[in-house]
């Protein structure tokens, strides 16, 4: 495949599964948030730190305005960074993926990926509602997150590497390497520091939606790219060459 060709249907790839995303979180994790902030704004109220006043509605309707009409746009810019690197990771070890065309292909790494960069962390740092936490620890709950990926993330590679050098039932013993190597970071790193006074059954129905949200850009992104790659290389197999 042309780099020209690979590069623009990963970039349509990923924005449309940031689409998608964004689509998915404006409609079904947005009412949450709004809950969320509800209560952050009561707390404010009651405590005096803000005054219940149109002004503050005004400008609160405001803000909030301005956060969901970005919601979409700011699913596309990350959908396409995210499926920037999806694309990479997908021509590097297509060869070596199963499935029987690269649509299988695409769902299948796509869902390693989900798994290892998304669902292992979230077992560990699970979402919580803007509102919920301590404003002061925001950079080091950061740092733990996207630390947990980059661990979660290279073990899978560097695990990945060690399967391609063992043969037939021995591969296993990588898997399991990996499940160990995980588990025991899973219980090294620190726990989130911040004490969760929202209600949790807001909290739990937020971090389910937040999941969906997630697992809809992967399926999409996987999905996607797998029909564009099977279709051009397709076209390219059945064009005829003339000497």
């Amino acid at each position: 495949m042309k780099t020209s060709l690979f590069i623009i249907i990963v970039l349509i790839s990923g924005a449309f599964a940031g689409f998608i995303h964004g689509t998915v979180n404006f409609a079904i994790v947005e009412p949450y948030l709004d809950q969320a902030i509800g209560i952050e704004n009561q707390n404010l109220f009651d405590s005096g730190e803000e005054e219940d006043t149109p002004d503050f509605w005004i400008e609160y309707e405001g803000y909030r305005a301005w956060q969901k009409s970005g919601q979409i746009l700011a699913g596309v810019i990350l959908g396409t960074s995210v499926g920037a690197l999806f694309g990479i990771v997908f021509a590097l070890s297509r060869n070596s993926l199963p499935g029987s065309n690269d649509i299988k292909k695409a769902l299948v790494l796509a869902g390693v990926m989900w798994f290892t960069l998304y669902i292992i962390p979230f077992l560990k740092y699970p979402a919580n509602p803007p509102t919920v936490g301590d404003g002061e620890t925001v950079v080091l709950r950061a740092i733990l997150y996207l630390s947990f990926i980059a661990i979660s993330g290279f073990g899978a590679v560097a695990f990945y590497k060690i399967s391609k050098k063992l043969q037939n039932k021995k591969k296993l013993v990588s898997l399991v390497g990996y499940a160990v190597f995980i588990s025991t970071v899973f219980f090294v790193m620190p726990d989130n520091p911040d004490e969760i006074t929202a209600p949790m059954n807001l909290v739990n129905e937020f971090r389910l939606m937040s999941v969906l949200g997630v697992t809809s850009f992967w399926i999409s992104v996987g999905l996607i790219l797998g029909l564009f790659w099977n279709k051009f290389e397709s076209q390219k197999e059945t064009t005829p060459h003339y000497n």
